[in-house]
């Protein structure tokens, strides 16, 4: 039995633990580890408590300071009071968009259909239009149309990327696109 002593040897060596499988070395090797507990677990969680507390306060004095003032309105819709750059204005709208749909929504909304520039605002392009055609604008719709991939034989092109703008007038206001005098 040399056999027999050598394994008696190395079970007294490793402290008589359990033979270990094929995976099972992968396995022994990873620990857990140490879990950080979160702010509001800690011992003396008190600085969560402060913090909601001056929170609190702020949130309270500006209730308070909402109460003394009038109501604002809408920011958002107060862009009439923004002025624009009149040379910007006059690049904004690149061409009007003659086409059976654009004539459609012409009869249908009162809407006027035109090419903008590609980082053109809505803002913008009222105030160019009621600039250009000296009419009241009641909206602006805008829309993103992707250029498509066209092929020239081998040689692969695409198409420039396209910002419509639906300008829908107020009642009673008319655009004339046509050239002719009305």
């Amino acid at each position: 039995g040399g056999l027999a002593q050598d394994q008696a040897a190395r079970g007294q060596a490793q402290g008589d633990e359990p033979e270990l499988g094929a995976g099972d070395c992968r396995r022994s090797r990873r620990k857990p580890v140490p879990r950080v507990p979160q702010p509001g677990e800690r011992v003396g969680g008190g600085a969560a408590l402060r913090r909601s507390a001056v929170a609190g306060a702020l949130q309270e004095s500006a209730r308070d300071q909402s109460r003394d003032r009038q109501a604002q309105g809408d920011v958002r819709m107060s862009a009439a009071i923004q002025k624009f750059d009149e040379g910007r204005l006059m690049k904004v709208l690149v061409a009007p968009i003659v086409s059976e749909k654009a004539t459609m929504v012409a009869e249908k909304s009162n809407a006027v259909t035109f090419k903008v520039l590609q980082d053109a605002t809505k803002y913008e392009i009222k105030a160019a239009v009621e600039l250009m055609f000296k009419v009241e604008v009641k909206g602006v719709s805008v829309v993103n149309t992707k250029g498509k991939t066209k092929r020239f034989g081998k040689s692969v092109g695409r198409r420039d990327n396209v910002r419509k703008a639906y300008v829908m007038l107020k009642p009673g206001q008319e655009l004339n696109l046509n050239g002719e005098a009305a």
